[in-house]
């Protein structure tokens, strides 16, 4: 068999009380599409499942990368999903789908997209990570510490197929700009950038012989669209075992729920909560945000799975210190660190009320002469 391609497209098209959850009647129109596509041999084989208020679509082909034909599916998928959620009046119906028209990818139309072209090995473990009410640099610590960090992936030290170290291809969001770097002879510079997730966010990951070992969806709703319409939900996929990471060392680092942006109206900062797919709903300030992670084996191309990987008693006391976090985070009301930067406030009702009191700042009398001065000395 050739090439296989897993494609995992995600998309807000509507949500059951607020910003909740996917209502099943939407999943199941998006499965229908799927379903007729897959009898037509459009594609081989799908899997539907929401996190949060996203409809994730999981499916894999023989298109490759970026096919019209695969993004054209997606988008009747969402279209057909957006379409009951109208009809139930479910909240923010569509809100995704930025645009009427598909012009041939949906990349910059809303929809969050990974996907990875692969020659199948002969056993092909993989991962999909699916989160809600964050964006794609959530996913730059737990990779950094997969792909990098040893004290987290023995096989680092260990086997001699990951020996060499991997290659990070990042991406600047703002100016649409990538970078490679190599894990681990520029692990500083590699840490320089992801170090601020809201602009530089890991898209792929080869190892050292070109091998390609996760990608990350990499879409800002607020920069695609030009105004704050909610974080971007991110989606990413990652091969496992056979001179890759095990599948242990993936999961190992969402053992700590660090913090990432969104949360409430994609404002503020809060821990990633690791859960099973039972779990996979937001309640608390609309979050926290949540995690779910299947656990897939691809056979010619046939989905095998999924082990919900999260649904685990070893990750309850990652849960248990995400509600500790989320208390914490929650007594700084509108304050930072709790509530993003000026910077990522850019998209919100801040820039308004900056306009709606210029008038009203007056310039102050500069201190005395001599206090900066004396202040400096202090410091």
């Amino acid at each position: 068999m050739g090439k296989i391609t897993i494609s995992v497209i995600k998309a807000d098209i509507g949500s059951l009380a607020g910003h909740h959850i996917a209502h099943p009647d939407t999943m199941a129109a998006a499965s229908r599409v799927l379903a007729e596509a897959k009898s037509k041999g459009v594609i081989i084989d799908f899997y539907v499942t929401h996190v949060g208020d996203d409809i994730q679509l999981i499916m894999t082909h023989g298109k490759g990368e970026n096919s019209p034909e695969i993004h054209g599916l997606a988008w009747e998928a969402f279209k057909a999903a957006a379409n009951v959620a109208r009809d139930l009046g479910l909240y923010a119906a569509g809100q995704d789908l930025l645009s009427e028209a598909f012009s041939g990818n949906v990349r910059g139309l809303g929809p969050g997209v990974a996907e990875m072209e692969i020659e199948e090995r002969p056993s092909e473990p993989i991962i999909t990570f699916h989160a809600d009410k964050t964006e794609p640099g959530a996913f730059n610590l737990p990779l950094y510490k997969v792909f990098a960090d040893p004290f987290n992936t023995a096989g680092l030290v260990i086997d001699p197929r990951m020996h060499d170290g991997f290659r990070f291809q990042i991406l600047d969001v703002y100016e649409g700009k990538a970078v490679t770097l190599n894990a681990p002879e520029e692990l500083y510079d590699i840490l320089a950038l992801i170090g601020t997730p809201a602009r530089y966010v890991i898209k792929r990951i080869y190892r050292k012989d070109g091998l390609l070992a996760a990608v990350v969806s990499s879409e800002r709703l607020n920069l695609i669209a030009g105004k704050y319409i909610g974080k971007d939900d991110p989606v990413a996929i990652v091969r496992a075992q056979h001179g890759l990471p095990a599948v242990g060392e993936v999961l190992e680092p969402f053992s700590f729920p660090h913090l990432v942006a969104g949360w409430m109206r994609g404002s503020h900062h809060g821990p990633l909560m690791p859960v099973g797919m039972k779990d996979a709903k937001c309640t608390r300030f609309d979050g926290p945000p949540r995690i779910i992670a299947l656990g897939w084996q691809v056979k010619n191309g046939r989905l095998v799975g999924p082990a919900d990987l999260f649904a685990d008693p070893a990750f309850d006391e990652a849960r248990r210190l995400a509600q500790q976090i989320a208390d914490y985070m929650r007594r700084h009301g509108p304050f930072m660190p709790h509530r993003l930067g000026p910077e990522e406030m850019e998209y919100t009702t801040l820039p308004q009320v900056l306009e709606r009191l210029a008038d009203r700042f007056e310039k102050v009398e500069e201190a005395p002469k001599g206090v900066h001065k004396e202040r400096s000395k202090m410091l």
